[in-house]
């Protein structure tokens, strides 16, 4: 059982590490194109991906971490797996507004591909929004991996 849930929570970290920097890469690719019906089709697909991968490992991952460090005896109080959860909790609270934006960007970028116009300068201030929310994530994620990898022992609690 121990080796299943390891695998499951492997895979649930490739696909949100995965998934996170796949969606940013478009995402940037198909703003930086400033093509209109690029950008619509790429954002569309991207709010798709999200609802599709990223929630379902967003779910995944604390179940089956929590369950495996149960299982191995792994106290959750432990540093390295507290400082996990934080930026976890991190990571979520910058991913939440993410999913909103994308949503208000492929939306902004559908009904401007329809009429014929120009993106919204509203649709610029929440990209610059959506990127900033982004790499913090992305340096948060790259520190649970390494968290995950070397487990150091520190404790905040004596």
């Amino acid at each position: 059982m121990e080796e299943l849930l390891r695998f499951v929570h492997v895979m649930g970290a490739i696909v949100l590490f995965g998934t996170g920097v796949g969606i940013a890469f478009f995402m940037l690719m198909a703003h930086l194109s400033r093509d209109v019906a690029a950008i619509a089709h790429v954002s569309g697909t991207v709010v798709r991906a999200d609802a599709l991968f990223t929630a379902t490992a967003v779910i995944v991952q604390p179940v089956t971490g929590v369950a495996l460090a149960l299982m191995i005896g792994w106290p959750l109080s432990d540093g390295w797996l507290l400082v996990s959860i934080l930026l976890y909790i991190v990571i979520g609270a910058l991913w939440l507004p993410v999913l909103i934006i994308q949503v208000r960007m492929r939306d902004m970028a559908r009904a401007a591909l329809a009429s014929g116009g120009d993106l919204p300068a509203d649709y610029f201030r929440l990209f610059r929004i959506w990127f900033a929310c982004g790499v913090p994530a992305f340096f948060a994620m790259l520190g649970i991996v390494a968290l995950m990898l070397n487990r150091p022992y520190f404790a905040f609690f004596a």
